[in-house]
């Protein structure tokens, strides 16, 4: 391409491989040596003072988190067309992306949360992602600790928590058993619905109205706390 910085022409030998790594990942850990594809380089062409792309990667966040929080803002308005009950998600950088997903739902029946755990799983190169937290539209899932309380306050683990064996990993996962393949997590942190329990759940928020922080407001300064 005439706007390229550096072009490198080369060949693949199909079935040929060799080994490479380790390399230091976007996911904080050295990937493991493995064979992979050969290209064999036969000319390099470059500007004249070309820049040359690169990120330095490590334990997160690292210069390649910028780009996959980009991803996961691209990526959302089409994953909204084809679950159309999310109303947003959060990959947060720690959760080197395919590690932790969180979304938010406009739930509309029980168990929606995990038909929604399911669709994800079932979405392209979601199928990677470790740990899937399902929260009401209500909560706002860029923020962490909005995730956390809600998690630590309305999961029964047995109730909540579903595992999935054998399901696919990413190449770079390094908790799993086996090669490309590993265990899934999903929570159910919503409200849950009087179908989805056997007693009535207290779960209003206890938090001021709009009316009392307005009136405490106006008072601040009157009540002299220096």
């Amino acid at each position: 391409p005439a706007n390229a910085e550096i072009v490198l022409e080369g060949y693949v030998n199909p079935g040929e491989r060799k080994l490479e790594g380790p390399f230091g990942d976007h996911t904080g850990y050295y990937s493991s040596v493995d064979y992979y594809p050969v290209f064999h380089v036969t000319c390099i062409t470059h500007r004249q003072n070309p820049v040359y792309a690169a990120t330095v990667t490590g334990i997160p966040p690292m210069e390649d988190a910028y780009i996959g929080k980009a991803t996961e803002r691209l990526f959302l308005p089409f994953i909204k067309i084809l679950i159309p009950e999310i109303n947003d998600i959060n990959l947060p950088v720690e959760g080197v992306f395919h590690n932790l997903c969180v979304v938010s739902i406009n739930k509309k029946y029980p168990g929606h949360a995990k038909k929604v755990m399911f669709a994800l799983w079932g979405l392209g190169q979601m199928m990677f992602t470790k740990i899937i937290i399902v929260v009401d539209a209500d909560v706002n899932v860029q923020n962490i600790e909005d995730v956390l309380w809600v998690t630590g306050s309305r999961v029964e683990p047995k109730r909540d928590v579903v595992i999935i064996e054998n399901a696919p990993a990413d190449a770079l996962e390094n908790a799993s058993e086996f090669k490309f393949l590993s265990s899934k997590m999903g929570i159910d942190a919503t409200r849950k619905w009087k179908e989805e329990v056997n007693k009535e759940l207290n779960l209003e928020v206890a938090e001021m109205s709009e009316e009392i922080k307005k009136r405490v407001d106006e008072k601040w300064d009157k009540f002299e706390f220096g």
